[in-house]
């Protein structure tokens, strides 16, 4: 037994002349193992260690506040020349010279590092909101308001207030019938034709909506003291059909008209008659053919005064395809009127009113040389 144990421990020595003893199997009794780095061959090497760029750590610089501040503050300006209704302040000279310096510091400020992000938001909003863009929204605004105050000229307002009519003379306008002259005669036109009418076909008859008063314009750009004219409408209760009674109709108003001093009955769905051409005549009442027509349109009136009458006839027995009936129905729905029968109507325009006439005078002398 120590024979082998003698053997194995030479051959564990062997080849180690001149070196240490090598410890027994196990170590030494009460030996300690020290733990420490490993040392290698090869020299140290220092650990490289990541480091952000210095601009990114950095704050941006004055240059990108000054763009998004300055684009801002543009941007502001132009708002409130919009509020205020500076169509002509946006396309000026200076707006435009501030958009393009406003551009500019945009650029520099994107051409730097830290100036980048600021200069990219402020050109974001440059292209939002600049001459173009908020311009065209004031255009948009003045056109839908009819404010224009802030291109025209003293003369231009001093023309927007002409009372009259451009190319109208005033002293026409002063001689013809006034407003309530067409009114009264306009009223009692109508009492004698349907009186006269009731009386010879036995018709019965409604009112359809109310007058209708509009201001008309001067040709400057405002509105006149003169008024646009339509009357309230007066319709049969009964159809009218047939060639014949049409005629016979017709006949009785014209009576009428005459003896109230207008001129006689003009037909405009006549092609007799009227002038106009057949294709358009077969558009607007059914046919070319009075005897097939859907409408009839007849007209007077009593230049030089303005008072204008119109009598038209709607036959629904004339309507081979149900295209008439629906437009009829329509406007029944939207006024009230009957579907077909005989409607009584007058339009006057540029008709001055007796409350006005002294106004109107007085204003007259403001404008000699119109």
């Amino acid at each position: 037994m120590v024979m082998d144990h003698e053997r194995q421990r030479a051959r564990y020595i062997a080849g180690t002349e001149g070196a240490p003893p090598v410890p027994p199997p196990g170590g030494y009794r009460g030996a300690r193992r020290v733990q420490g780095p490993v040392q290698t061959s090869s020299p140290s090497l220092p650990m490289a260690t990541a480091s952000a760029p210095d601009d990114a750590r950095k704050p941006a610089n004055a240059l990108g506040w000054i763009a998004l501040l300055g684009t801002v503050l543009f941007a502001l300006i132009l708002f409130g020349t919009l509020i205020a209704g500076g169509t002509d302040v946006l396309y000026g000279v200076t707006m435009l010279a501030l958009q393009l310096v406003v551009v500019a510091v945009i650029v520099a400020a994107i051409s730097t590092a830290r100036g980048r992000m600021l200069g990219a938001i402020a050109l974001v909003i440059a292209l939002l909101f600049n001459v173009a863009t908020v311009g065209g929204l004031s255009a948009l605004q003045t056109s839908a308001s009819g404010n224009y105050d802030g291109v025209k000229t003293d003369e231009q307002r001093h023309a927007e207030a002409y009372p009259g009519i451009k190319g109208t003379d005033p002293q026409t306008v002063l001689a013809q019938q006034s407003l309530e002259e067409v009114r009264d005669e306009a009223d009692a036109l109508f009492a004698d034709i349907r009186e006269r009418l009731s009386e010879r076909f036995g018709y019965t008859w409604t009112q359809v909506g109310d007058e209708d008063l509009r201001p008309e314009r001067n040709g400057y750009g405002g509105e006149s003291m003169l008024y646009e004219y339509t009357s309230t409408v007066w319709a049969t209760n009964e159809p009218i059909e047939g060639y014949d009674r049409k005629l016979e109709v017709l006949a009785a108003i014209d009576e009428v008209v005459v003896e109230r001093g207008l001129w006689n009955l003009y037909a405009f769905n006549d092609p007799a008659n009227s002038g106009i051409d057949r294709t358009m005549i077969a558009k607007l009442y059914g046919s070319d053919d009075p005897r097939r027509q859907h409408t009839w349109e007849s007209y007077t009136e009593n230049y030089p005064d303005p008072l204008r009458f119109y009598a038209n006839i709607y036959d629904l027995s004339n309507d081979p395809d149900g295209g008439f009936r629906a437009e009829r129905e329509a406007q029944n729905a939207r006024t009230g009127e009957p579907l077909a029968g005989l409607q009584l109507a007058v339009l006057a325009s540029a008709v001055l009113s007796d409350d006005d006439r002294e106004e109107f005078e007085q204003k007259l002398t403001e404008y000699p040389g119109f």
